[in-house]
């Protein structure tokens, strides 16, 4: 059991005041970057939430599926660009949709929309997991919002039926399945902790508070909306493939080289179906790149994105 962390554990959290630590742990200055809460409605009674660092985002980010925008804050705060971050639907401060559909088909519509209003001259949009499976549907369908494309450890494969893996394997997405609720912000943390061995016991702390919030009996729960099964009408990703055929933007794949998530197999078809696509593989990182090797992630995008 980890010991209880008084800055983290308590009902006056600052979303923000994390963030010297953070940049302490990953030996990033902070940049003269200002960053806050941010919403958009994106249809009638629908707000997506996210925030925004600075001004004239340079570049989007999307989340994967059970996290939030806050998991991009180390990769915001090493690149040192205005960006703007979102939650997606179902998830963080976002809105939550009746029919329970949050697959990249939906989630494109309404970030589409946001894009649009808020970062519409962007360089780029960077998804990892489902904001990956999103960016595509994006770049296929809205090529204007899609300068270039960095998909991240996805491909339109990762719900393939037929693969079996074990809860290590999946590491935090397992949590997505489990019981919601937890008697302490240690035991929730904790379950984190124990599913990421790529990260520093601290950092996985941190990430959990922002993707938690407490119930009215005192328990913790997560800030999402559960997928439970029979909820998620577009879980089956594999008629994207058809999307990435489309896609006329410059792109990247970034494979975590401890993730099972995207075979040798699902890059060399989306390299057949995008000839030009760049494929670059971070040793030591899991499923989420951002978190496990977020300076390598910023050494792709400076590259890629800005040529520097």
């Amino acid at each position: 059991m980890t010991a209880p962390s008084p800055a983290l554990d308590g009902d006056d959290y600052d979303e923000f005041g994390l963030l010297e630590e953070t940049a302490r742990e990953w030996g990033v200055p902070v940049p003269p970057l200002t960053p806050r809460r941010i919403e958009v409605e994106t249809a009638p009674g629908q707000t997506l939430s996210g925030i925004l660092w600075g001004d004239a985002p340079e570049i989007v980010f999307l989340h994967g599926g059970g996290q939030n925008a806050h998991t991009w804050d180390t990769v915001v705060l090493a690149l040192g660009k205005s960006a703007v971050a979102f939650d997606a639907p179902g998830h963080g401060h976002s809105y939550w949709r009746e029919d329970r559909d949050y697959g990249p088909w939906k989630n494109a519509e309404a970030q589409a929309t946001a894009i649009a209003k808020l970062a519409p001259n962007a360089k780029a949009v960077v998804g990892m997991s489902l904001g990956g499976a999103t960016t595509i549907r994006l770049a296929s369908t809205r090529p204007d919002l899609v300068r270039k494309a960095v998909i991240v450890d996805v491909t339109p494969q990762v719900n393939d039926p037929s693969r079996q893996w074990t809860r290590a394997d999946r590491g935090t997405v397992a949590l997505v399945g489990d019981d919601p609720t937890y008697d302490s912000f240690e035991a929730m943390a904790d379950a984190a902790i124990a599913l990421s061995p790529n990260r520093s016991a601290q950092s996985v702390r941190r990430g959990v508070r922002h993707n938690a919030k407490k119930t009215p009996d005192g328990r913790w729960t997560w800030r999402y909306d559960r997928l439970r099964a029979g909820g998620r009408p577009s879980s089956d990703f594999a008629t994207l493939w058809d999307d990435v055929s489309s896609i006329k933007a410059p792109a990247m794949l970034v494979i975590g080289g401890a993730s099972k998530f995207v075979l040798e197999e699902d890059a060399a078809e989306m390299k057949r179906r995008l000839p030009g696509l760049r494929v670059e593989t971070v040793a030591g990182a899991g499923h989420a790149v951002q978190s496990d090797r977020p300076l390598d992630m910023v050494r792709l995008i400076k590259d890629f994105v800005f040529g520097e």
